[in-house]
């Protein structure tokens, strides 16, 4: 049976509330909190690798948990992109060149198995497992480049959530109106998606004097996770009436 969500618009809504989250949610842990960044990878890192247990283990697709493990990989995405820029100093661009460079042996190394980087359905253990690291990579990777758009180039939080915005909504129309390889188009639109939530996150919480709203990393995160919820709720609501469908068809 399948494990993962169908990508439609309520799954790209759900990712790009789960990555503006994790940013904000990412940076009340090491900086509201003042834990670090490393102890931030620690508590991160425990989270994701307790809720992809869960994962793993269960035989269906249950948004709940799917999305909770979404959810862990953009909360330590965050940690490990601010870890490797801020911490080891490597600097938003070096960062981001490691970090695609992580994805893209991913993404290889699963074609080499598969022939195929299909997101949808996922059934098997190995596949799940290649599924979820080139989606770890891809978050860590979105939050660099967002980092690097506002503190590398210099663009407002509200105007690089507008860039990598635009960037997506590009990429929808090339899906709809193009014969472009819909895999490729899905990869980039879920790694821009990231860059958007975190430079929206940005903007929401950052200081008003550096562009952002002030809003607090602990009010956004709330506010995120309400929304989240309902969103979860909506899918788990979809997902039972289309299985209740398939049991009686």
């Amino acid at each position: 049976m399948n494990k993962v969500a169908a990508v439609s618009l309520l799954f790209w809504s759900m990712k790009i509330v789960a990555t503006t989250l994790g940013e904000t949610l990412g940076d009340f842990i090491s900086m509201t909190l003042d834990l670090g960044y490393a102890i931030g990878i620690l508590i991160t890192l425990v989270f994701f690798i307790g809720i992809l247990g869960l994962q793993l283990s269960i035989k269906k697709y249950v948004p709940a948990i799917y999305w909770l493990v979404i959810i862990g990989t953009t909360t330590l995405g965050t940690e490990i992109s601010d870890f490797m820029d801020r911490t080891l100093n490597l600097g938003y661009t070096y960062g981001s060149l490691i970090l695609i460079s992580c994805l893209l042996l991913t993404l290889l190394l699963w074609f080499k198995k598969y022939k195929t980087l299909e997101v949808f359905p996922i059934k098997e253990l190995p596949k799940e497992l290649y599924y979820w690291t080139a989606i770890l990579f891809s978050n860590s990777l979105g939050t660099a480049f967002g980092d690097y758009l506002s503190d590398v180039l210099g663009i407002s939080y509200l105007t690089g959530a507008m860039v990598t915005g635009s960037i997506i909504l590009l990429v929808v129309a090339l899906h709809y109106y193009t014969k472009i390889n819909h895999i490729l188009l899905f990869w980039i639109a879920f790694v821009f998606t990231r860059p958007f939530g975190a430079t929206f996150g940005d903007f929401l919480t950052k200081p008003i004097t550096k562009g952002g709203l002030d809003l607090g990393t602990l009010q956004a995160s709330i506010v995120s996770i309400v929304i989240m919820a309902l969103l979860i709720y909506r899918a788990s609501h979809q997902n039972n009436a289309q299985s209740t469908l398939e049991k009686y068809s």
